[in-house]
């Protein structure tokens, strides 16, 4: 009895935590009502265009999940602050075409006038509880004081590590449109922002933003949720095209057929920016091994790669710096150019800088 009453408590502890906003809202009235038209809602949630199992063949949740917690590299973390350099961003000449990373997935890009912000987590975690998944020593480097006002916020699906409630209630001055996909505008709306400022498309879907600039809302294979309700709302990649150049910000995405669609209808890319961290064997079809990310950016026609999702985040079991090692002698052998900056660093988007192997520094490698 006091086994079940202990449960109990438990399960109504959980259910009253995860009813904090920051868990955001699932899809209601007009939009839920659009999101069951679309071609890629079945069965009361989006599907990916290819059958994408959870977990691997061979796997279990028990096996994932023990090793998860007792069969982690002891490289996991970085052995010391991650190095960088701070730009101010208030100040760039509008004439500068350029990149700056802040680790993980998140990005600011300033191209032909506008500026724009790719999946920003600034709060120095990737989860609902901050000790569990704490930024990387270092990473934190910038806040949203340190932005200028966005023309365009780009949020690629719903996931913690890419939807930062924190830094999104920051950033709600300074953003003037909002662009993801169909169900994800409802976390928006329910944390006050206005309506008429977000863009909200399905796969296949585009957007003429006026001034030369359009997105095209892909595919990805992957999936959402914030709570443990799945693919309420769609995970998407987006195709940005400016007056001058043609970007392709991957999200998250395990390697399929897409990227090879994606690349003949609307390559070649001048840059794709594609995950490159926090795989695993047991969970391939949801993010991609590195050798697949150079694959996938030459399927995509990239004329060059800059792998993100990686050097903020320990959500997998691999050295901290395994991806960028692994992607970099991938890229050498197809040929593939990457862009690989310290976070913080200025990318020059239409020259061609050459990067240091910063993550090969002895101070970073572990002892013995």
């Amino acid at each position: 009895m006091i086994f079940f009453i202990f449960l109990a408590l438990i399960v109504l502890a959980t259910v009253a935590f995860m009813q904090q906003p920051l868990f955001g809202k699932h899809p209601s009235g007009a939009r839920l009502e659009r999101i069951k038209k679309s071609p890629h809602y079945r069965d009361g949630q989006f599907q990916n265009e290819s059958f994408t199992p959870d977990l691997a063949e061979g796997n279990s949740y028990l096996k994932v999940i023990t090793k998860f917690f007792f069969g982690k590299s002891k490289y996991n973390v970085p052995g010391a602050l991650i190095p960088s350099q701070k730009t101010d961003l208030l100040h760039l000449k509008p004439e500068e075409n350029v990149l700056v990373w802040f680790g993980h997935s998140s990005y600011f890009m300033q191209i032909d006038g506008k500026t724009m912000l790719v999946d920003p987590v600034f709060s120095g975690s990737a989860s609902p509880l901050k000790f569990t998944t704490p930024s990387f020593k270092g990473t934190d480097v910038y806040n949203v004081e340190d932005f200028p006002a966005i023309d365009y916020l780009f949020i690629s699906h719903d996931h913690w590590d890419h939807l930062d409630y924190e830094t999104i209630l920051k950033l709600k001055s300074k953003v003037k449109k909002v662009i993801t996909g169909l169900g994800t505008g409802e976390h928006f709306e329910y944390w006050g922002y206005d309506l008429t400022h977000i863009i909200e498309k399905d796969w296949n879907e585009s957007a003429d933003l006026g001034d030369g600039f359009k997105v095209d809302i892909t595919p990805g294979r992957h999936f959402s949720g914030r709570d443990f309700s799945r693919n309420r709302a769609l995970w998407v990649s987006f195709v940005l095209q400016t007056p001058t150049m043609k970007i392709f910000i991957g999200g998250d995405s395990g390697y399929d057929n897409h990227f090879k669609k994606i690349g003949a209808q609307f390559g070649p890319f001048d840059l794709a920016l594609l995950e490159c961290g926090q795989y695993n064997e047991a969970w391939k079809y949801i993010h991609m091994m590195p050798e697949e990310t150079v694959t996938a950016a030459r399927d995509l026609g990239a004329r060059k790669l800059m792998p993100v999702h990686w050097a903020k985040f320990a959500l997998s079991i691999h050295d901290w710096n395994e991806p960028i090692l692994r992607a970099s002698a991938e890229a050498q052998k197809q040929g593939m150019p990457l862009v690989t900056p310290l976070i913080g660093q200025k990318v020059e988007l239409k020259g061609d800088q050459v990067f240091t192997q910063w993550w090969k520094e002895a101070r970073l490698q572990p002892e013995g």
